[in-house]
């Protein structure tokens, strides 16, 4: 069968320059790679034929052969198959594509993006359900303004690095495979700084202080982030600025306890209060409500607010205010309240604990103990 015409095959003017040449082959060489294509036996002829092409187009005097008398000029050097200064440039060609796959990339300087900062906001519990606005003092590492990043003092800039030529990259030759890696001298700069800057010491970087404004939206909870883009550390080699995270920490409040969006409080009340019942007022954050309190309440008892609670982040609703009844016993007594509650206390004993359900039961339960 006839030989197609090699620039056909891989796609290119017959003026394209050495880079697309390469560019084109390394584009077939990975559609058409027998691994990549293990059942496919028209895709291992593709591969050959475009070795086959680029072996001739990429050396000079076999691509002049070529030019003027075709396949005819060519198929002795052809034959001899992939070894002279033809394996050498397959190799180099198909060594770039092992470089791009296992990460060597084809950049000249290795670019970072900045680190990633963490700051710990304490807030109250107001705030946390309401939002507010803060400004939170940082350290971080900015862009030195002496050099304007660049490492150098001032009135002198860095200079390509010898070892990679400005590439950030050296080119390790491995038998077969041509494999990039990071230039030691350089660190994959590319440059070299022979004076280097006093302010940053040719880092490019220093310390400073910044003020930040941070919004505090209404309902976060104890470990909420909040993500300030691109305001953590600056990029190196111009890359571009990490992010700063601030972290939500809540201080102990006074009279209610958070569980996620309900609020937990207690609510003292006073024997007589507990006892014969009443309407008692109690806190909440949006100020004061009133709790019906029914006779012969209990410590323990748990009246809920609905509603009254935190509207979370993410919620559709406001949470619950649980108030936790401690029903108070009276202290810093006056004679004639001392005699009132012995009077009292007698019309129990006589009662035969009638008025104290749960101490009868609880001693029922101490007799059943020990008689066992």
């Amino acid at each position: 069968m006839a030989k197609r015409d090699y620039y056909d095959v891989l796609g290119v003017n017959k003026d394209a320059s050495e880079d697309e040449l390469k560019k084109a082959y390394r584009k077939l060489a990975m559609k058409h790679h027998p691994d990549r294509n293990p059942d496919n036996p028209r895709a291992e002829e593709r591969f050959k034929e475009a070795k086959e092409a680029y072996e001739v187009l990429c050396d000079p005097q076999k691509r002049n052969a070529y030019d003027q008398f075709g396949h005819a000029g060519v198929d002795q050097a052809a034959a001899a198959g992939a070894g002279g200064a033809g394996f050498g440039n397959f190799a180099d060609a198909f060594g770039d594509i092992f470089s791009d796959i296992f990460g060597g990339g084809r950049s000249r300087t290795n670019v970072y993006r900045g680190a990633d900062l963490r700051y710990n906001l304490e807030i109250g519990l107001e705030d946390a359900a309401h939002g507010t606005e803060t400004r939170i003092r940082i350290p971080a590492m900015e862009e030195c303004g002496t050099c304007h990043g660049s490492g150098a003092k001032p009135g002198t800039s860095p200079t390509a690095c010898p070892g990679c030529h400005g590439h950030g990259q050296v080119r390790m030759q491995q038998g077969f495979f041509s494999i990039q890696q990071t230039c030691p001298r350089c660190h994959g700069s590319g440059k070299i700084v022979a004076s280097p800057c006093s302010a940053c010491g040719g880092a490019g970087r220093v310390k400073q202080q910044k003020t930040l404004s941070v919004k505090i939206p209404s309902g976060v909870d104890e470990g909420d982030r909040i993500r300030l883009s691109g305001e953590g550390e600056a990029g190196v080699n111009g890359g571009p600025p990490g992010d700063l995270y601030v972290v939500i920490h809540l201080k102990p409040h006074a009279v209610f306890q958070r569980e996620h969006n309900d609020l937990h409080c207690e609510m003292p009340v006073s024997i007589t209060t507990a006892a014969l019942g009443g309407e008692i007022e109690i806190p909440t954050l949006d100020g004061y409500a009133k709790i019906r309190v029914p006779p012969e309440t209990q410590t323990g008892k748990v009246f809920r607010l609905r509603g009254k609670g935190i509207k979370g982040v993410r919620a559709a609703s406001p949470g619950d205010l649980m108030c936790h009844v401690v029903v108070e016993t009276p202290v810093n007594l006056t004679a004639r309240q001392k005699e009132l509650l012995a009077e009292l206390e007698a019309i129990n004993q006589k009662d035969s604990g009638k008025h104290d359900p749960k101490a009868k039961s609880w001693m029922e339960k101490v007799r059943e103990f020990f008689s066992e």
